[in-house]
């Protein structure tokens, strides 16, 4: 199970009452909403191994260099609108350390790479996996690595931990009209405000998906918009198609996932290592975690039982 683990804290922070509060008065809602969200999810599922993605940079540069609009309206977002911001307010930036700190208590590595987003991890770990892959995120965008061959899919959290939804290939065919192996294309050429990618100008979500279905795959709608008359695309939508070139040299590298970071090895095993236990408690009595510690000790288990 590999989690998209910002995500799941701002929805966490954002989900959970800002009256939860250490002792000394911190904020806690985030790291006790997490830890519920662990402990559900690992009762409900029941991982082997669990790994906390990371995002060592949440607008890389690189991705900014070739589309400078990514994720652009998050810098500027009022912090108040919910949890599809990255500027991350201060009752929150308080509580990633104690995030870290529990996390590291129970045994569940944190990865990450320096320059690249939890989702290029993610996409890394499910396309090494050997075994079947559980990806916990509230973004779209992961859903390019579902492979039901492989046996990965999404559990998607955007409607919330009480309506999770399960993503095969077989639910993005009924939802979109493509494979999961399109998804990055077809999210290319409809664009996602929500990251700040524009799209090509005149071109959704159906044509998109008709586009995918005649064409296979990006390069294949490329061809077509070039070839001559013999080919069955419209004048209008070929024009479209040359008028975006430039943003189609350049998105499909944002888009995509990295599926070939180097990576350090970790222990992932689902269970509490020696020590942490105490180690978590304790971290539960400081920051006044209540219950949720008693909760995710119970689901996790101790690593040498």
């Amino acid at each position: 199970m590999l989690l998209d683990t910002a995500a799941l804290y701002f929805r966490a922070f954002y989900g959970m009452p800002d009256t939860l509060k250490a002792p000394d008065g911190t904020p806690v809602n985030a790291v006790r909403g997490l830890l519920e969200m662990i402990t559900r999810l690992v009762v409900d599922y029941r991982p082997v191994e669990l790994i906390a993605c990371w995002d060592d940079d949440w607008r890389p540069q690189w991705r900014v260099d070739l589309v400078p609009s990514y994720k652009t309206h998050r810098l500027a977002e009022v912090v108040e609108t919910g949890p599809d911001v990255e500027v991350v307010p201060d009752p929150l930036t308080a509580q990633v350390p104690v995030i870290v700190a529990t996390l590291t208590a129970l045994g569940i590595p944190i990865v990450g790479r320096p320059g690249y987003e939890a989702d290029d991890v993610i996409g890394t770990l499910a396309a090494r996996a050997t075994q079947p892959v559980d990806v916990v995120t509230g973004d779209r965008d992961l859903f390019q690595v579902v492979d039901d061959a492989r046996d990965v899919r999404v559990i998607y959290t955007a409607r919330g931990m009480s309506n999770l939804e399960i993503v095969t290939d077989e639910v993005i065919r009924a939802k979109y009209g493509i494979s999961a192996a399109q998804y990055a294309d077809y999210a290319t050429l409809r664009g996602d405000t929500s990251d700040g990618l524009p799209g090509v100008a005149g071109i959704g979500e159906k044509t998109a998906a008709t586009l995918l279905t005649q064409f296979g795959d990006l390069a294949g709608i490329r061809a077509a918009a070039e070839a001559g008359p013999t080919v069955k695309l419209s004048p209008s939508i070929k024009a479209k198609i040359r008028a975006g070139a430039e943003y189609l040299d350049r998105a499909p590298a944002v888009v995509a996932v990295a599926r070939d970071l180097e990576l350090p090895r970790v222990a992932a095993r689902v269970g509490i290592p020696a020590g942490g236990v105490e180690r978590i408690t304790e971290l539960g009595t400081r920051w006044g975690l209540g219950g949720s510690v008693a909760r995710v000790i119970a689901a996790l288990g101790r690593r040498d039982a």
